[in-house]
């Protein structure tokens, strides 16, 4: 797959993605820890609000690769 094709996928995903994940999870939070304690909520949202950023991180890694270039 071009370089291009893959930049063009990958932020299509993560400019999907991100919102849907966002909704999702505030509303299992407010679902789950409503009679929670707000340093409980705060931990989680704070965890929820990180944990993104590890696949977001592999799909930009897989986004700026190089092309391979065939031999010949």
């Amino acid at each position: 797959m071009r370089a291009r094709t893959r930049k063009l996928l990958g932020a299509s995903l993560l400019v999907i993605a991100l919102p849907v994940y966002t909704l999702v999870v505030m509303a299992a939070g407010n679902a789950l820890l409503a009679n929670a304690s707000t340093l409980v909520r705060t931990a989680f949202f704070l965890v929820t609000g990180l944990v993104w950023v590890l696949p977001a991180m592999a799909l930009i890694s897989w986004m700026a690769r190089e092309d391979h270039q065939s031999g010949g």
